[in-house]
C-alpha cells in the first residue's frame, strides 16, 4: 500500500531532494515569461545579494570571470574595470535583455554573452579564474552537474561562487517552501531547494557560507578550486 507523505516525519528526505523536477523546457518556458518583468520583480528582491556576490568576485585574484546564468545582465555593470567577463545563459530571451544592457551602458568589461547550457559548457578546462552562479543552482535540472562543470572550467587555485536561496531547515519558512514546491515548474525554480542538493558532504565542510540580504533570505557560498 502506498502511504501518503508526512512532511513532519519525512522532512529530512524532502529537504534533500526537490519535490518537482525541472527540465530545460520548463526552465526556458518560465524565463520567457519572466524576461520582460524580471528586473522589476525578482531583480529588486535580489539586488543587495547580487551586489555582495559581485563585490566578492572583484576582490578575488584573476581577471577571467564566468557568470553562469547571466540572465538580463543585472550584475554586469558592477564588475571591476580590470575584470574580463563572459556570461552564459540558456534563455535567448534573457540574453537579449543582457546584450541591450551592455550596449546601452557601453560596458567594456564584458567579452561575450553566449547561449549555452550550464550543465554542458563548451569551454576548455581551466578557462576562468572565477565562476559565479547567481540564483541559478535552484533552477538547473542537475545542480551537482552544474557544480562539476564550473569546477572543470575554473583553473586550479581559482574560485567557485554561488548566491542562492536555500530552503530553511525547519520552522514556518520551511513549511511555506514545502507547500510551494509543486509550483516549481511554473515558477522556474525550486522553493524547497536544499544546499545538500548542490554540495556533497565533503564539499559542505570546505565551503565558506555567508548570509546575504534581505534578512538572510539568500546565502553566498564560496568554494576553492
Amino acid at each position: 500500500m502506498i502511504q501518503a507523505l508526512n512532511p513532519r516525519s519525512s522532512s529530512r528526505r524532502v529537504r534533500d531532494v526537490p519535490r518537482a523536477a525541472l527540465d530545460s523546457e520548463a526552465i526556458l518556458a518560465a524565463y520567457r515569461r519572466w524576461a520582460g518583468i524580471y528586473d522589476t520583480s525578482f531583480g529588486l528582491v535580489s539586488l543587495f545579494a547580487r551586489r555582495r556576490a559581485v563585490a566578492l568576485v572583484n576582490r578575488l585574484p584573476g581577471e577571467r570571470i564566468l557568470e553562469v546564468g547571466v540572465g538580463t545582465g543585472l550584475a554586469l555593470p558592477r564588475y571591476a574595470p580590470e575584470k574580463r567577463v563572459t556570461g552564459i545563459d540558456l534563455s535567448a530571451a534573457m540574453l537579449a535583455h543582457a546584450r541591450r544592457r551592455v550596449a546601452a551602458r557601453g560596458l567594456k568589461t564584458i567579452e561575450a554573452l553566449i547561449e549555452m547550457d550550464a550543465e554542458a559548457m563548451a569551454f576548455p578546462d581551466h578557462s576562468f579564474d572565477t565562476a559565479v552562479a547567481m540564483f541559478v543552482a535552484s533552477v538547473v535540472p542537475h545542480p551537482r552537474r552544474l557544480l562539476a562543470e564550473m569546477r572543470r572550467v575554473v583553473r586550479p587555485g581559482g574560485h567557485i561562487l554561488f548566491i542562492n536561496h536555500f530552503a530553511a531547515e525547519s520552522g514556518p519558512r520551511w513549511w511555506l517552501e514545502w507547500a510551494l514546491a509543486p509550483a516549481s515548474r511554473a515558477l522556474g525554480w525550486h522553493p524547497d531547494f536544499a544546499m545538500d542538493a548542490l554540495l556533497a558532504p565533503e564539499e559542505k565542510v570546505r565551503a565558506l557560507t555567508r548570509a546575504a540580504p534581505p534578512a538572510g533570505l539568500f546565502t553566498l557560498v564560496q568554494l576553492p578550486r
